[in-house]
């Protein structure tokens, strides 16, 4: 019955009134694993609600953005993040005509495999590991591999690519980086920048590191005094920069902002980096956090029998299922742990962690390559 209703084709032809420049979801390039597509949901759609329903997605609760532990009510988590970066992400794609399915779906993706103590535990893995860790590879590796009991979710290729490349240098907003290969991708990756931006400045005040009056005051007259103004001129801005080109077929155009709301919007980021994000890391508790993740590294890549036994599955490298289980692990959950592990805890055996009951078995898998052996990136 629900076939014949042709619900998805429905919403699949209203598509074709989005940009020339939009990704219509019938012309994705597909699955790593072939499906029969969904009667009700397009293929982006239906890639927003596995990124919903995974595992990796509720954790993100207990996961920090900037500030570890903190005791307020009110402080962003990972989750509210990335619901801030999906909703500003969503009114862009939205104003340009863009596909606004595909544009939440890699926002919602696109931090699901940062790690316990937010930028801190990933300087941290980066340097343990040997082969570097990036946060925006692991998010990739968590929707390719590690959810669903080693399955993946099995994602288009444009939410998978989105997902990877969402990251920029700590340069500029806009500065060196991967470039998305779609125009949705360059809006998750902007929109990012708006969020932390502005929320962080927010959790700043509140926890007393900053007051209203010390933002540069150059930057705060072009951008507005409020965080409510600040996200209403970035965003205007760069829909008024970026609309003319969307209803024509030539070249592809750049998300990009003015220069002038871009010099005042770096100006606020390089002041978040000086004032509070170089503080934080140099603070005790960035400190404490550190030795959480060192701690755990050091165990497991000397205890690999006390992991979880489905991570077996994930690599046959060890320390690449040791990084593989910290990254996934919420602030509380490795805490908890290393408090276990740690003097004088270390005198007694510690509990193994308790095996998942029988089920279906993972295969044994490797983490999926972006593009097949016989495709090249978008230009």
């Amino acid at each position: 019955m629900i076939g014949r209703l042709n619900i998805r084709q429905l919403a699949e032809e209203r598509e074709e009134s989005l940009s020339p420049h939009a990704i219509k979801s019938k012309n994705s390039r597909g699955r790593q694993r072939p499906e029969e597509p969904c009667p009700v949901r397009t293929a982006f759609q239906r890639d927003r609600d596995r990124i919903i329903h995974s595992k990796a997605f509720r954790r993100l609760k207990h996961k920090t953005q900037v500030f570890i532990a903190p005791l307020g009510d009110h402080y962003v988590t990972r989750l509210t993040h990335t619901l801030e970066v999906a909703q500003i992400a969503r009114t862009i794609a939205r104003a340009l005509n863009l596909n606004e399915d595909l544009t939440e779906a890699i926002a919602l993706g696109h931090d699901l495999g940062h790690t316990p103590f937010g930028h801190v535990g990933e300087d941290v893995l980066n340097e343990l590991y040997h082969k570097g860790f990036r946060h925006n590879e692991q998010s990739l590796r968590v929707v390719d591999l590690l959810e669903n009991d080693g399955h993946g979710l099995n994602l288009t290729w444009e939410v998978r690519d989105g997902i990877l490349n969402h990251s920029k240098d700590r340069v500029s907003i806009q500065g060196k980086g991967a470039e998305a290969g779609t125009l949705e991708g360059e809006v998750v990756r902007i929109s990012d920048s708006i969020a932390y931006i502005n929320h962080d400045i927010d959790d700043a005040i509140r926890a007393g590191m900053l007051a209203e009056g010390d933002l540069p005051l150059a930057a705060v007259t072009r951008l507005g005094n409020t965080r409510s103004l600040r996200i209403n001129t970035m965003v205007v801005d760069i829909i008024e920069r970026c609309h003319p080109s969307m209803a024509t077929e030539k070249e592809k155009p750049s998300i990009t902002m003015s220069p002038e709301v871009l010099k005042a919007t770096d100006a606020l980021r390089d002041f978040l980096f000086e004032r509070v994000y170089n503080v934080r890391s140099a603070q005790d508790e960035s400190e404490r956090a550190r030795e959480i993740i060192r701690t755990l590294y050091r165990y497991f890549k000397e205890n690999a029998d006390k992991m979880p036994q489905e991570y077996r599955f994930y690599s046959d490298e060890l320390e690449r299922r040791v990084v593989d289980y910290i990254a996934g692990m919420t602030d509380q959950y490795a805490a908890r742990m290393a408090a276990e592990l740690s003097p004088p805890a270390r005198e007694t055996e510690p509990p193994a962690v308790k095996p998942k009951p029988k089920g279906k078995t993972p295969p044994q898998a490797k983490t999926l390559p972006l593009f097949g052996s016989d495709e090249a990136p978008p230009p």
